[in-house]
C-alpha cells in the first residue's frame, strides 16, 4: 500500500497567521510525496532530477529528563532538513525515503501503470479521497543548504499529528526526502530574495498543506497493488510499510552476507527466500502488526522480527556486506541443531524457517480440529476441498499463500485392494534423483541343493542402489526361477559375515574389497532352518620335505536346507551332494578339463528330484563375458541318477568319500567349534536352530578327489566404475517429478494398516499434484544417509529456466491458476559431505539478470552459467 501528499504553493505564516492557514488549505494540490522506490522506477525518464535531503531531530537537551520536559513544553515535531551534495535521479539511501513530485508528473505515472494493469479507471490520483486527512508543514529556511521542518499540534488534529510522528520518525532509521517538484528551491529562492530586501526578518516559516491519501481499494488497484487493507482502515505513510505496492528501486537487493564461520548455508537460504518477491514485499512492509506471539507452535514472533530485520537491511541501497550474527543467534535459540559453526544442510535450514516464519505470522489464534473424512467414494474435487478448507482454517499466513500446495496420495492394500485417498498440504517437493551412474559387482552364486556348480556374474547396478536393486539384477543374470530365491551373504574369513536380507540398505555399504556369495534357495524352504558348512584342507604347497602339511580353511561357505530330522548321516548326505558339482571325474585332472562332472540333482529335503532340475537343462548365458565368469557347461544342471537320503541308485565310491570327511558342529555364532559328529549319531539336537553351523575337515585324499577352486578362490567386488560423464550421468527435471510420483511400496517400517484386512499391510502408494502454490520450492534429494555412509549425488539435473510446465503432472483438471512457472533462485552446493560450499544463484528483477551470492560476495552471471550438477533447490514463482 502507498501514500500521497499534496502540497499548496507556500505562504507566509508571520503576516496571515490563521487566515494564511486557511488560504493553503484551500489552495489547489500542486505537489505529492509518494515512495521514492517507487518514483524512481515508474518516473518519465525526461523528469527533473530529485534534490536529497536527510532528515535528522533538532537539537534537543542531551539529559533525559531534560528531554522529556523539553517535549512537554515544546510538542511540535521539528525535523531538521540537510541539502545534498547535488542533484540525482535514480539512486536511494538507506532507510525511509519519500519524493515530492508533481501531480501532473505522478498523474501520468499512474495513468501509465493503468494502462499496464488493463484498468480503466480514469480519475485523477489526488481525486481519491478516500481517507484522506490534511497535514500542515512550517518549513524556514536555516542556512544556504539547511531547511526546518515543523509539524505543529496547533495546526493539524491530534490524530494527523500522530501519523505524521510514525512517517517522519527518524529514531527508528534515516529519513530522506528527494525534491523532483523544485518546491525547496522555490521556497530558498523567495527567502534569498526577502532577505536581501528586509534583512530584519529572520527565520521566516513557510506553510505547506499536505494532503496524506490512505490507500483505499480503489486507490490501490490504480496502483496495480494487491493487498488487503490494514484493520483500522487507514495506514500511516511509511515508504516501507507501502514499499510492496510500489516497488523496488534497481541497485538494491544485491547485498552479500558475511560468513560467520561455516554459515554458507545459511547465507544461500536466506538470499533465496530474501528475492522471493512476495516476501519481500511483505517484509519490507508493516509485518509485525500480523506476529502472533501467542502461538505455542511459534517462537514468540522473534524468528518473523530477525528476518525481517535481515531482509530490510539487504534491501538498501548500502552496498556493504550484512553479518547476520543475531539472526543466527535466534536460529541458534530455536534450533539447536543450528549452533555452533558446523557446516549442515540448506533445505533442512529452508524447511525450518518457512515453518517457523508461518507459525510466527500464523493469523489463526484458535485452531479449530476438524476430523478428516474418509473419501467414501465421494468426487476428488470435493475431498480435495474439504481437506484445504480444514488446512485454510488452522493456517493463515502469507507463507501458506506463497508457498503451500497440495497434493493427492492414494495407498491401495495388495490383499484386497481397499484405496485410501487423501489430500495433503506441501510447502515444498523434495524430489528423488535417479542416478544413471552404475556401478560392477561380482557376485558368486551357489546352489543349495548340488544340482549345479558356482558361477560367478558381474552385475551392475546403481551407484547408490538398495540390495533389491543388486539381488533384481543378480536374479536376471543366473536366470532364478520363478520358484526360486536368492540368499546374498557377505564372506569374510571362511564365515557368513551378515545376511543382506534388508532390501532398503544401500549398496554403498559394501566396499570394494568385500566377497559376496549368494545361494539359491527353493522359495517353499524361505522360512525352514539352514545348516552352514565351513570347511578346511590340508595345503599341500605348504609343506616341506619333513613338514606336515598345514590346514586351510575354503573361502566360501556352502548352505542348504535343513530336514526334519538332523543327524550325523543327514547331514554328511547334503555335504556331499553339495561337492557333487566338484567332483573330479574319471581321469580328469581338473574340474574346468571334464566334459562333465559325476553329480545328481536330488533334492536335499525330502529326496525328491529338485523341481528346478528341468528348469536350468541346456541353459544358455549370454555370451557376453561381463554377465559370467563360467561357461555354459559349467552351468549345466547335471543328469546323474538322483540319491536319496534313505535309499535310492548306490554309490560304489561313497564309502571311500565317506571317510574323507569329518564333521565338528560349531557355535551359533560359528566362531568356535565344539563336539566332533559322529555319522551313526541318531540324536543330535534336542532342538534344531534357525542356522545350524557345522565346520568339516577335509582328509590329505579328499583335495585329490574334488577340484574345489571355486570354494578356495571367492572373487572381491569389482571396484566403482562410472560411465563418462556427459552420457548417462544427467536427467531431465520432468524425470526427478515423474519418480516422486510412480507408484510404489511402502518400506517395511511405513506399514499401513488396512481397515478391511485388519492388520498392517505394505500398501502401494501413488502422489500426484493436484493444487499447486504461487511460489514452488523443489529440493533434489542429492544427499542420502545411512548409519554408517554419506553420499552426494553429483547428477546433473536438466531443469527449465523460463517455462516449467506443471500441467501434465497435476491431477485436478478444473479450472485453476497457471501451471507454469519461471525460475528464480537456486541453492547450489559444491564439493562432498564434509568439506562443501553453498551458494546462491539468483534473478534480480530490477537489474534484469542473474547475480551469484557468494557470501559476501555478489557477482553477474550469465543464465547459461547457473545450469551445474551443484543446483540443490530450486525455487520457481507461477508466471
Amino acid at each position: 500500500m502507498a501514500t500521497a501528499a499534496t502540497a499548496s504553493h507556500p505562504a507566509s505564516a508571520s503576516t496571515s497567521g490563521r487566515g494564511a492557514l486557511a488560504a493553503a488549505c484551500s489552495s489547489p494540490a500542486a505537489v505529492c510525496l509518494v515512495p521514492f522506490r517507487w518514483w524512481a522506477r515508474v518516473r518519465e525518464e525526461e523528469a527533473a532530477g530529485g534534490v536529497r535531503y536527510a532528515a535528522t531531530a533538532a537539537a534537543s537537551p542531551s539529559y533525559y529528563g531534560l528531554r522529556l520536559l523539553h517535549s512537554f513544553l515544546h510538542p511540535d515535531l521539528v525535523l531538521r532538513l540537510e541539502r545534498g551534495d547535488g542533484r540525482a535521479g535514480g539512486t536511494g539511501a538507506g532507510g525511509r525515503s519519500y519524493a515530492l513530485v508533481p501531480a501532473d508528473e505522478l498523474s501520468r505515472a499512474l495513468a501509465r501503470q493503468n494502462s499496464g494493469f488493463g484498468l480503466q479507471n480514469k480519475h485523477s490520483f489526488a481525486g481519491d479521497s478516500a481517507g484522506a486527512y490534511p497535514l500542515v508543514l512550517r518549513i524556514s529556511v536555516r542556512e544556504t543548504s539547511i531547511l526546518t521542518l515543523k509539524i505543529s499540534k496547533k495546526d493539524n488534529p491530534v490524530e494527523n499529528y500522530k501519523r505524521a510522528n510514525k512517517i517522519f520518525n527518524v529514531d527508528s532509521q534515516p529519513v530522506h526526502v528527494w525534491d523532483f517538484s523544485g518546491q525547496t528551491n522555490l521556497i530558498l529562492m523567495n527567502e534569498w530574495n526577502r532577505l536581501h530586501h528586509d534583512c530584519c526578518h529572520a527565520d521566516q516559516e513557510n506553510l505547506l498543506e499536505v494532503q496524506v491519501y490512505a490507500m483505499s481499494d480503489s486507490l490501490t488497484s490504480k496502483i496495480g497493488g494487491t493487498n488487503k487493507e490494514s484493520p483500522g482502515g487507514v495506514n500511516d505513510l511509511n515508504a516501507d510499510s507501502y514499499y510492496r505496492s510500489f516497488g523496488r528501486a534497481g541497485s538494491m537487493g544485491l547485498i552479500g552476507l558475511e560468513n560467520l564461520g561455516n554459515t554458507c548455508f545459511m547465507n544461500s537460504s536466506i538470499q533465496c527466500l530474501a528475492h522471493t518477491p512476495k516476501l519481500v514485499d511483505y517484509f519490507l512492509g508493516d509485518y509485525a502488526r500480523n506476529i502472533n506471539r501467542t502461538n505455542p507452535l511459534g517462537l514468540n514472533g522473534e524468528l518473523a522480527l530477525a528476518f525481517g530485520e535481515l531482509l530490510r537491511s539487504l534491501w538498501t541501497t548500502d552496498r556493504k556486506p550484512v553479518a547476520p550474527h543475531h539472526f543466527k543467534e535466534k536460529i541458534a535459540c530455536f534450533a539447536p541443531q543450528f549452533s555452533g559453526f558446523n557446516q549442515h544442510d540448506s533445505q533442512e535450514l529452508l524447511a525450518f524457517l518457512l515453518d517457523g516464519l508461518h507459525e510466527d505470522l500464523n493469523q489463526v489464534k484458535c485452531k479449530p480440529y476438524e476430523e478428516a473424512k474418509d473419501a467414501s467414494g465421494r468426487p476428488d474435487e470435493e475431498v480435495a476441498d474439504e481437506y484445504w478448507s480444514n488446512h485454510l482454517a488452522r493456517n493463515d499466513s502469507v507463507i501458506v499463500d506463497t508457498c503451500h500446495g497440495q497434493y493427492k496420495s492414494m495407498l491401495t492394500c495388495p490383499t484386497c485392494s481397499k484405496k485410501s485417498v487423501t489430500f495433503d498440504p506441501f510447502m515444498y517437493l523434495s524430489l528423488p534423483v535417479p542416478s544413471m551412474a552404475k556401478r560392477a559387482m561380482t557376485v558368486t552364486v551357489f546352489s543349495t541343493d548340488g544340482s549345479r556348480e558356482p558361477c560367478s556374474y558381474d552385475v551392475s547396478v546403481p551407484k547408490f542402489g538398495t540390495l533389491s536393486d543388486l539381488v533384481q539384477a543378480l536374479s536376471i543374470a543366473c536366470l532364478l526361477g520363478d520358484d526360486e530365491i536368492l540368499l546374498v551373504a557377505e564372506v569374510y574369513n571362511n564365515c557368513i559375515l551378515r545376511y543382506l536380507e534388508e532390501p532398503s540398505d544401500s549398496v554403498s555399504l559394501l566396499r570394494d574389497g568385500d566377497k559376496l556369495a549368494a545361494y539359491r534357495l527353493p522359495k517353499k524352504y524361505e522360512k525352514s532352518p539352514l545348516v552352514i558348512f565351513t570347511h578346511q584342507h590340508f595345503d599341500e604347497h605348504s609343506s616341506g620335505d619333513n613338514v606336515t602339511p598345514q590346514k586351510k580353511e575354503f573361502e566360501a561357505p556352502l548352505l542348504a536346507a535343513l530336514p526334519e530330522r538332523v543327524n550325523g548321516l543327514s547331514l554328511q548326505n547334503i555335504y556331499l551332494k553339495l561337492l557333487n558339482p566338484f567332483q573330479l571325474s574319471k581321469g580328469a585332472s581338473s574340474l574346468n578339463g571334464s566334459a562333465g562332472f559325476n553329480g545328481d540333482s536330488a533334492d536335499l529335503m525330502d529326496g525328491m528330484p529338485s523341481d528346478s532340475g528341468s528348469n536350468f537343462q541346456d541353459i544358455q548365458l549370454d555370451d557376453d563375458p561381463r554377465n559370467s565368469n563360467c561357461s555354459t557347461n559349467d552351468c549345466e544342471i547335471t543328469n546323474a541318477p538322483g540319491e536319496l537320503y534313505d535309499g535310492g541308485k548306490a554309490d560304489p565310491n561313497k564309502e571311500r568319500r565317506v571317510e574323507d570327511f569329518e564333521f565338528y558342529l560349531k557355535s551359533e555364532r560359528g566362531d568356535v567349534q565344539q563336539q566332533k559328529i559322529e555319522i551313526n549319531e541318531l540324536d543330535l539336537l534336542e532342538t534344531i536352530p534357525s542356522r545350524l553351523h557345522v565346520n568339516v575337515h577335509w582328509q590329505q585324499n579328499a583335495s585329490r578327489q574334488y577340484a574345489a577352486s571355486m570354494l578356495n578362490n571367492l572373487p572381491e567386488i569389482h571396484k566403482l566404475e562410472l560411465t563418462p560423464k556427459g552420457t548417462e550421468d544427467s536427467i531431465a527435471l520432468h524425470g526427478c517429478l515423474e519418480a516422486f510420483l510412480k507408484e510404489e511400496p511402502l518400506g517395511p517400517e511405513d506399514m499401513w494398516y488396512c481397515p478391511c484386512c485388519k492388520k498392517h499391510q505394505q500398501a502401494m502408494k501413488k502422489l500426484d499434484l493436484w493444487r499447486l502454490p504461487e511460489v514452488l520450492v523443489i529440493h533434489l534429494k542429492r544427499f542420502s544417509y545411512t548409519q554408517f555412509t554419506r553420499n552426494k549425488l553429483e547428477t546433473f539435473v536438466d531443469f527449465p529456466t523460463t517455462d516449467l510446465d506443471l500441467s501434465s503432472y497435476v491431477a485436478d483438471k478444473s479450472e485453476q491458476p497457471s501451471s507454469h512457472y519461471r525460475l528464480y533462485a537456486i541453492s547450489n552446493h559444491y564439493g562432498n559431505m564434509g568439506g562443501g560450499h553453498y551458494t546462491a544463484s539468483i534473478y534480480h528483477e530490477e537489474g534484469k539478470g542473474w547475480y551469484k551470492f557468494d557470501d559476501d560476495c555478489v557477482t553477474p552471471i550469465s543464465e547459461d552459467s547457473i545450469k551445474t550438477p551443484a543446483a540443490y533447490v530450486l525455487f520457481y514463482r507461477r508466471q
